[in-house]
């Protein structure tokens, strides 16, 4: 007989070992050291740059925020306390709040480089019709109140859990879930145009 930990206490044990990871690593980072810093940066990149893009809908503003949250986290790192807060939460609060700012500053709008061309091919016609899709439910999103788009993002772009995200929103999971029940329902109704 196998002794195996149900999933709920597996997964975090799980999420303990990873905050402990971090924290190592950030006592290395605050001593200097810039392989502890490149590894805690490339543990985290690919979510918070996730996030960032999903927040802000520009590619440009997302990896501008994504590099500024891990400047912060370098220059930070002396002041990091081990165990008060885990780090990812930390980061993802920092994100959040620099792609809030980017969204506020005025800008002019221009074509992002990174946009995919239609595909001549076969498919092209479900391909566009799945970025079309895409395309309205980015819109959608970005109509969004601030907070709303926010619990969006931390859900279904980083996937944290309810839990998680309420903590990196500093935020009751209760207010985090209605947030989220109002963000879905208001994208349903202005995908189906029922909303102006």
């Amino acid at each position: 007989m196998t002794n195996t930990l149900p999933p709920r206490m597996a997964a975090n044990d799980q999420a303990a070992a990873e905050g402990d990871e971090d924290d190592r690593l950030l006592l290395r980072v605050s001593s200097g050291d810039g392989s502890a810093f490149a590894r805690l940066r490339e543990r985290h990149l690919a979510r918070i740059f996730s996030l960032a893009l999903r927040i802000t809908g520009s590619r440009a503003d997302a990896e501008d925020a994504a590099q500024e949250a891990f400047t912060r986290a370098w220059r930070k790192a002396d002041s990091w306390q081990p165990g008060a807060a885990k780090f990812s939460t930390w980061l993802y609060r920092v994100t959040m709040n620099l792609c809030i700012d980017a969204r506020r500053r005025p800008r002019n709008e221009q074509l992002d480089p990174d946009l995919p061309l239609a595909d001549p091919g076969p498919g092209a016609e479900s391909q566009m019709m799945a970025a079309e899709q895409e395309a309205q439910v980015r819109a959608a999103m970005a109509q969004l109140p601030e907070r709303q788009r926010e619990a969006m993002a931390l859900c279904y772009t980083v996937g944290l859990s309810n839990a998680e995200a309420a903590e990196a929103m500093e935020i009751s999971v209760k207010a985090y879930e209605s947030l989220l029940v109002r963000a879905k329902k208001d994208i349903r109704a202005r995908l189906e145009g029922t909303q102006p």
